[in-house]
């Protein structure tokens, strides 16, 4: 591989100049085994944040990260296909959806991750289930597919090791925001895990990564771009994330959630995503089955507790408990119009659900449960939210972080759709 200077590369990017495929994949190759100072991709990560890159540069990079490490090599039977959320606030969807998906005929390797700050992480849910286990090598998550149809685990460590590094130095530079590096990051570690179709849930609203619609949108655009750049079939939707999904926010309890729609209930707002994404992971992977009625019939549930106790786990052991529970009263009578997600978010994160730092643990009874929705009747009084801990000291700071949050009114909300737009390949 030609070699080039840092400095070049950092100042054509600067300069908005688009960099070529033999400038991208040296810095990406080089970087990653150190020959790159921090501070140099510090300084073109910045360039990127300001210039941007189109989506040949943008398909080059994520190529270069995937390259940074080893593909995932599965050998399954059944058509794959993967689902990735861009994050939200009591986001439990893949735990019914990869189960479901896989019940109707498919094979589902869905790497997950960690919560940061507001937005939970699958993983952190899951580890709520006694005896269950997130690291699987290769081989067993072969098996599983094989075995089970779906596997819920963490990523093993060589894929996409450059997107790893980079992820840590965009975090602390104030970079982490540009669409086209978020995108690659995303796609590398997805198209590594080897599935030939994905679907995307990319989110916009308060409590979501992309606070507005147009952002998500040119997101979902870039986000499919690159799939197909690299022969991934892919599909994105664009949900709501204004108000918390569900009534569930932490991890036990969302864990809890994800079970009552697996048996046939759960909020609609759940069930009704778990089904559109199930649609679209179906469509890709060629399998004509109704979601829904596999859903109804209960056969998801019973594929469900086989991966959960495939990793481990007991699905029939009782979930953990906070210590402590207090509650949000409403301070009028009317309808709830609002509820922000972000607040509630932050309210779980410093409950104990949630982590500041990777290195945090969290506490798997924490959360919030949201006993009204927007669009429901409250009166004064009224129980609106149930604040889960075994820290009762992080109680204030959690109604501090809901302070403003709710909104009551004499006439009730317009509702408005939880499935905003879908963005698929040309």
């Amino acid at each position: 591989m030609k070699a080039f200077a840092a400095v070049d590369v950092i100042r054509s990017k600067r300069d908005g100049e688009a960099l070529t495929d033999e400038q991208i994949r040296w810095v990406v190759d080089a970087y990653t085994r150190g020959e790159v100072a921090e501070e140099q991709m510090a300084a073109l990560a910045m360039a990127v944040f300001l210039r941007g890159m189109d989506a040949r540069e943008t398909a080059t990079w994520t190529g270069a990260m995937i390259d940074s490490g080893a593909r995932l090599s599965l050998r399954v039977d059944r058509p794959t296909v993967d689902k990735h959320s861009t994050g939200g606030v009591g986001d439990k969807i893949t735990l019914p959806l990869a189960p479901l998906v896989a019940t109707c005929g498919a094979a589902v390797p869905q790497l997950s991750g960690r919560g940061l700050g507001h937005t939970g992480g699958t993983l952190d849910k899951l580890e709520s289930i006694p005896g269950w286990r997130a690291s699987l090598p290769v081989d067993e998550i072969t098996r599983q597919l094989n075995d089970v149809g779906a596997v819920i685990c963490a990523a093993t460590e060589g894929l996409a090791p450059a997107d790893r590094k980079l992820y840590a130095l965009r975090d602390v530079t104030g970079t982490v925001e540009s669409i086209p590096l978020i995108a690659s990051s995303i796609m590398s570690k997805k198209i590594a895990e080897g599935s030939a179709g994905l679907v995307l849930d990319v989110k916009t609203g308060s409590g979501a990564f992309m606070k507005s619609r147009a952002d998500a949108v040119e997101l979902a655009r870039t986000l499919v771009d690159i799939g197909t750049a690299h022969g991934v079939a892919t599909t994105a939707l664009l949900t709501d994330m204004n108000a918390p999904l569900g009534a569930a926010v932490g991890n036990a309890i969302e864990v809890a959630e994800a079970v009552e729609v697996l048996q046939g209930g759960g909020p609609a707002d759940v069930v009704e995503l778990t089904l559109a994404l199930a649609r679209e992971m179906l469509a890709l992977a060629g399998i004509r089955v109704d979601p829904a009625e596999v859903l109804a019939s209960g056969e998801a549930y019973e594929t469900w507790c086989r991966m959960i106790a495939a990793q481990g786990g007991d699905p029939a052991a009782p979930l953990p408990k906070p210590a402590h529970v207090a509650v949000v009263e409403a301070s009028s009578s009317g309808y709830l119009s609002r509820l922000d997600a972000y607040a509630v978010g932050v309210a779980a994160w410093r409950l104990g659900a949630g982590r500041a730092r990777r290195e945090d643990p969290v506490q798997h009874a924490a959360g919030v449960r949201c006993l009204a929705k927007p669009g429901e009747r409250v009166s004064a009084g009224q129980p609106l939210l149930e604040l889960h801990t075994n820290t009762p000291d992080a109680v204030p700071a959690a109604r501090e972080a809901l302070a403003g949050a709710l909104d009551i009114t004499a006439t009730p909300p317009t509702p408005g759709p939880l499935i905003l737009d879908r963005v698929h390949a040309p």
